[in-house]
């Protein structure tokens, strides 16, 4: 189950536009391709310490929410549910009402900050750890979903370790377009693609956090 929400969660089309405007602005801004690679990698490398970082603060919090009240448990289930309903209607009607997205002052703020970056791998990194941040409306429902799931168990030495697995394969798609742009392969061919499959994308999101937020309901009445 774990391995299966982390595909789902990694084919996210926020994480995606952003990663690619990111090498789009690198290949135009530096030319040789070794250091397109080499930022874009550093880049991901801040969204998954980001990303785990958050796991590891969250996980004890919502172990001992989920311990000290049964309700603050089913209300988490119930927001995890609204957000997959939020999903799946985005799939049939994207963009209208609510979406689960950046804000759009983080995303104008993402494209300045992105303009910005200079040789210094360092801006890469603080880049990705700012992206990681503010994507987390977008991309941070089955995360949460799963983190509720582990802390059944509390933060224990398992959990961390699934905790790992889990954000290496949530970043592994971004590796993967950064080396296939590194190969050649275009901006323009990735967003493209990005925007035919963003509602599927969407769809699976949606019906994957549906599954969650049902199961934790369900966990616990069968708890007792």
């Amino acid at each position: 189950m774990l391995i299966g929400a982390a595909i789902i969660d990694s084919i996210n089309p926020c994480a995606f536009g952003v990663l690619i405007f990111l090498l789009a602005y690198l290949t135009k801004t530096f030319k040789q391709p070794n250091k397109m690679l080499i930022h874009g990698l550093v880049y991901t490398l801040g969204v998954f310490l980001t990303y785990l970082a958050a796991g590891l603060i969250l996980l004890p919090i919502i172990s001992t929410l989920g311990k000290a009240s049964v309700a603050s448990y089913l209300i988490l289930a119930g927001v995890i549910i609204l957000a997959g309903l939020i999903e799946i209607k985005d799939f049939f009607w994207y963009g209208k009402w609510f979406s689960l997205t950046i804000f759009p002052g983080a995303a104008q703020r993402i494209k300045m900050y992105i303009k910005c970056i200079s040789k210094r791998l360092e801006t890469a990194f603080c880049l990705g750890v700012f992206v990681a941040l503010v994507e987390l409306p977008c991309t941070g429902a089955v995360y949460l979903a799963v983190l509720a799931l582990m802390s059944i168990n509390g933060a224990d030495v398992t959990n961390i370790s699934y905790l790992v697995l889990y954000n290496i394969l949530f970043v592994l798609p971004l590796i993967v377009i950064i080396f296939l742009m590194y190969q050649g392969v275009t901006a323009k061919q990735f967003e493209a693609w990005r925007e035919r499959h963003k509602g599927f994308m969407r769809l699976a999101t949606g019906i994957l956090l549906v599954g969650l937020g049902a199961w934790m309901i369900v966990y616990v009445f069968i708890r007792g």
